[in-house]
């Protein structure tokens, strides 16, 4: 019954969607692609059309970038508290919203309503953390020396271009464009092609909640088009991009000709390592969640478990049990756990990693296929996997799946475990589950990664930094770390005696 309620609203909420095509937003006005083109967008769960979406291009970042810039004197110059007060409104929009926001952010992107039903309130809870920092974004410091006294402040870099991507689109959007308004910065907003419908309700919230226009620009369309001409235009002074490496890679190219500022939140291959003195239950329910929530399809996700070889054969035992029982099913229903994934070639690639584990001689030890199950079949479904068996050399345990996927990996020492741990491209999670306090402090120190949980999984303080090393990306979110990226910070030196000015000999 509450699958079928959940249905009923949630195509009540896209019929809007159905009707009219998802227009972008520029300068504070609905408009159409300049070139009048448009594209499908479809629900992983059976294909179906959800709606038509404006693809943008070249022509479109151009108008909102020009927007941008025009209205980034009055935007920047507005007074912190005035800022705070739309900011506190756009989330308060989000509140009223936030069932609309989830039920379609499942269709949009096959994530389970169990996650996805907080993911708005989560994304209230950053507008308002940003909002209540705008009064103070520009602060600094006094910094005295013999006879001068200097002062710092910080103000905004300028028009900015925002790149989200299709896993949580809607809280990950809030992640970004809350601080970089708050800061003062205008923004020229790229969503994701595969998960545009929360971008739109969220650029509905904030026209709503009296955002000047221009300061927040929407601009639909495929990477290639208006994600390449956003990195490129000579406008844009910083782009914000979450996605995967290989994109982070070249947004930096396209932006060096324009000397842009960058800050990436890219892929990740996260190591979880048990130790035989851990809570092997706790640490068996947060290496599961970590990996069969959200699908896999999360930066975050412990895609790796490395298991001290005393325990392993116990340990990955209960994790294939776990994997086996979780409830696959439609996204809407409160009892899925894992829901589709977000577009069949992301399908493809998924499992195209269950011939590379068999060609490498991993085990197999739950999963392993595609969903083919009376509805299921229609959708992108892929069951919870775990490899087992497998060598630190092996692509499955160096290569970013990116879904619902976990390989388990057998340590013999410690040093052997942080050798596992940092031997990837990638260092942006990791987590420890040990209860010797010294082996604790000793190991994360030694991990290659920006974020690290002790005995617990992903749980998120938003004044902390968030980011990661090597090719999970560049710079830091959260606090003031967010302003550090979307302002630039400037000195000026007082002398407070009087100084001989050099003559240079004159």
């Amino acid at each position: 019954m509450a699958l079928a309620d959940n249905l009923a609203k949630a195509q009540a909420f896209l019929a809007p969607f159905r009707d009219h095509p998802i227009l972008n937003h520029i300068g504070g006005a609905d408009c159409p692609a300049r070139s009048g083109r448009t594209f499908d967008s479809v629900s992983p769960i059976d294909m179906a059309e959800v709606a038509a979406v404006a693809r943008g291009d070249a022509a479109d970042i151009d108008e909102a970038a020009r927007a941008a810039t025009d209205a980034f004197p009055a935007w920047r110059d507005m007074d912190g508290a005035a800022r705070r007060a739309i900011l506190h409104r756009i989330a308060d929009g989000i509140v009223a919203r936030a069932e609309e926001i989830a039920l379609l952010e499942c269709i949009d992107t096959g994530q389970a309503l169990r996650f996805m039903s907080k993911a708005a309130l989560r994304g209230a809870d950053n507008f308002r953390f940003f909002a209540d920092k705008a009064p103070y974004a520009r602060d600094g410091q006094s910094l005295h020396a013999a006879n001068q006294l200097n002062v710092t402040s910080r103000r905004p870099i300028g028009p900015v271009g925002v790149i989200t991507p299709w896993n949580t689109p809607f809280m990950l959007s809030t992640w970004k464009i809350a601080p970089a308004l708050a800061a003062g910065c205008t923004v020229v907003h790229k969503p994701a092609e595969l998960s545009p419908l929360t971008a739109r309700i969220l650029m509905d919230i904030a026209a709503e909640a009296g955002l000047p226009p221009g300061v927040w620009n929407l601009v639909n369309g495929i990477g290639e088009e208006a994600g390449r001409a956003l990195t490129e235009h000579p406008a844009i002074k910083a782009i914000a991009f979450v996605g995967e490496s290989a994109t982070g890679k070249l947004i930096m190219r396209q932006g060096a000709d324009t000397l842009k500022r960058v800050h990436f939140e890219l892929g990740g291959k996260n190591p979880v390592v048990v130790f035989a003195d851990a809570d092997l239950e706790r640490a068996a329910d947060a290496a599961a969640f970590m990996i069969y929530s959200l699908n896999g399809e999360r930066c975050t996700s412990s895609s790796r478990v490395l298991v001290d070889s005393s325990i392993h054969d116990d340990f990955v035992a209960v994790l294939a049990d776990k994997a086996r029982r979780l409830k696959i099913g439609h996204p809407l229903d409160p009892d899925t756990v894992v829901g589709p994934l977000i577009h069949p070639d992301h399908e493809a690639k998924v499992l195209s990693y269950f011939d590379v584990a068999r060609a490498e001689g991993v085990t197999i030890a739950a999963g392993g296929e595609k969903v083919m199950e009376g509805d299921l079949a229609a959708g992108c479904y892929v069951a919870p996997t775990l490899f087992t068996g497998a060598s630190q050399t092996m692509r499955v345990a160096r290569e970013e799946i990116f879904g619902p996927v976990l390989t388990a990996i057998p340590f013999d020492s410690e040093d052997e475990a942080l050798g596992f741990a940092n031997d990837v491209a990638y260092g942006l999670a990791g987590y420890l589950w040990t209860n010797d306090v010294t082996r604790a402090l000793r190991f994360s120190d030694g991990m290659d990664a920006g974020m690290i949980w002790v005995n617990s999984d992903n749980v998120r303080h938003l004044p902390t930094p968030f980011g990661g090393t090597k090719e999970s990306g560049i710079g830091r979110d959260g606090g003031d770390w967010s302003f550090d990226f979307y302002m630039e910070t400037r000195n000026v030196a007082f002398a407070t005696a009087p100084r001989n000015v050099p003559k240079l000999g004159l």
